[in-house]
């Protein structure tokens, strides 16, 4: 079985540097590139772009609500044409600084707020997808099994590929637990590898009040932003590959 292994990345802004990218791009296959919304800057994005490419690894656009203030983890009511140029915008800086690096962006991931809101909100899904299909309806969209942006998508021709996430907690429905609530974000090595091996090789996961919840996923991602990102990350990968997966 392949997994994708994604991480956050270049979400640092200006001299404010978070995580470490360039360790973490030595293990992970596909890059989430903050565009610019949420975190990152054009140097950065410049950077990390050039450091995947030599790296070969694959690069994906993380849009996001503008919300630099609060990471893009803040829910915004926008209206759909204008989340729909914000999408597209950031997309397009992208992809524009990854072909000059001599790479391109490969698919698209909405970041914070704005994943979790598409996961639900039809209007906003569609905003979100409208932009990818002018842009580029050959890109797929990351998001959580059962979402309704895999149906706004397909109807406009727009792949989508289905995502677990390592280090975080699910409710009973297969949604993420708010990062707010308590225990939401897992720290523990040994216990986010487990369950990234469970989710690849048996596709479901405990939720928090101990349900099982099928998670059938192409892609796992952990988060960059997370304390020793490096070391969890690496963890993952090594046992996913003891377990029989290609990342």
């Amino acid at each position: 079985m392949v997994i994708d292994l994604n991480a956050d990345l270049g979400e640092g802004f200006g001299i404010w540097r978070l995580g470490d990218d360039l360790a973490l791009l030595d293990i992970v296959t596909s890059a989430n590139v903050a565009c610019g919304f949420h975190a990152g800057d054009p140097v950065t994005i410049r950077r990390t772009c050039a450091a995947a490419v030599d790296r070969g690894v694959t690069i994906g656009a993380q849009v996001s609500y503008r919300d630099l203030a609060h990471f893009g983890r803040r829910e915004m009511d926008v209206e759909p044409e204008e989340l729909c140029a914000e999408v597209l915008y950031q997309l397009a800086a992208v992809d524009g600084i990854a072909r000059a690096m001599g790479g391109r962006v490969s698919y698209v991931k909405p970041h914070g707020a704005l994943y979790n809101r598409i996961c639900r909100d039809r209007e906003q899904a569609e905003a979100v997808i409208d932009a990818v299909a002018d842009y580029d309806p050959s890109l797929p969209v990351l998001t959580l099994p059962g979402s309704v942006v895999h149906t706004v998508a397909a109807a406009e021709g727009v792949p989508t590929v289905a995502e677990a996430f390592a280090d975080r907690a699910y409710t009973a429905d297969g949604a993420l637990v708010p990062r707010r609530s308590p225990g939401a974000v897992l720290h523990d090595a040994a216990d986010v590898s487990a369950r990234a091996v469970r989710m690849a090789v048996s596709g479901s996961v405990t939720s928090v009040d101990g349900a099982e919840v099928p998670v059938k996923a192409r892609s796992l991602c952990v988060h960059g932003d997370t304390p020793d990102a490096v070391h969890l990350a690496r963890t993952v990968r090594d046992d996913l590959l003891a377990a029989g997966s290609r990342t």
